[in-house]
């Protein structure tokens, strides 16, 4: 009787040794999910389609998730895992990829002619003030990295990412808080253009350490009104929730 004890508490030894580890109930754990889609630590996958979420300001990152949650945006798996989720968690989800710093991809080399290219860093840093068409640079920052807390950069994204999400907010398939400034834009560009942008914007460099600007330099305003930059715009637009 007492060998049998002595093996059944042998087995119960090794079989504890053997147990599973403790589940890891944190919210990067929780957020495993988002990579099969956004890549490792949201950095994006080579597929061209989705784009990063690391490093982007934490007020841009939420309101897209409410965009995907209160019917903006229109992407049906983005939408089926954010609308049962608080305001409150959309937060912390969009704090914590902001928070992420991992580096960005090395460019590939456009293909597009040179007078495409031409076009494309014209409209992105002078714009074209005969259409209507701010610069890009004045509202994204000059470095293109964006701004805190609710303007994203334009580095560092697939070509594919940028041509889709412009050609959306021009047809009306993509829309923000009101006023949406980004589609007031995208309506004045021709699908040219947008190629363009598209092209000039994938081919640059990330600078160095490139992050958002904490803010647009003293004085300096948005050259339009934005309902996702500006929480109390979109407010008294009745557009947040």
């Amino acid at each position: 009787m007492l060998k049998l004890l002595s093996l059944a508490l042998a087995g119960l030894i090794t079989a504890a040794a053997h147990a599973a580890p403790p589940f890891e109930d944190t919210l990067a754990q929780r957020l495993q999910a988002c990579t099969a889609c956004h890549g490792e630590q949201g950095r994006a996958t080579p597929g061209g389609y989705q784009p990063r979420l690391a490093g982007k300001p934490a007020g841009y990152l939420y309101h897209q998730l409410l965009n995907f949650r209160d019917g903006r945006r229109d992407y049906g798996p983005m939408t089926a895992l954010v609308d049962p989720l608080s305001d409150a968690y959309l937060q912390e989800i969009a704090a914590h990829f902001a928070a992420l710093e991992v580096p960005y991809p090395t460019p590939q080399p456009s293909t597009a002619a040179p007078a495409v290219l031409l076009r494309g860093e014209q409209l992105v840093r002078r714009g074209d003030p005969f259409r209507g068409v701010p610069a890009c640079n004045q509202c994204h920052g000059d470095t293109m990295m964006g701004v805190a807390p609710a303007i994203p950069g334009l580095l560092g994204l697939p070509r594919d990412y940028v041509n889709a999400q412009l050609g959306a907010w021009r047809s009306g398939k993509r829309r923000a808080q009101a006023p949406d400034c980004m589609a007031q834009v995208a309506q004045q560009l021709s699908l040219a253009d947008i190629d363009a942008v598209s092209h000039w914007l994938a081919a640059q460099p990330v600078p160095p350490g490139g992050k958002p600007l904490a803010g647009l330099p003293e004085g300096q305003q948005l050259p339009t009104a934005c309902g996702g930059v500006s929480a109390k715009a979109a407010a008294e637009a009745g557009a947040v929730r």
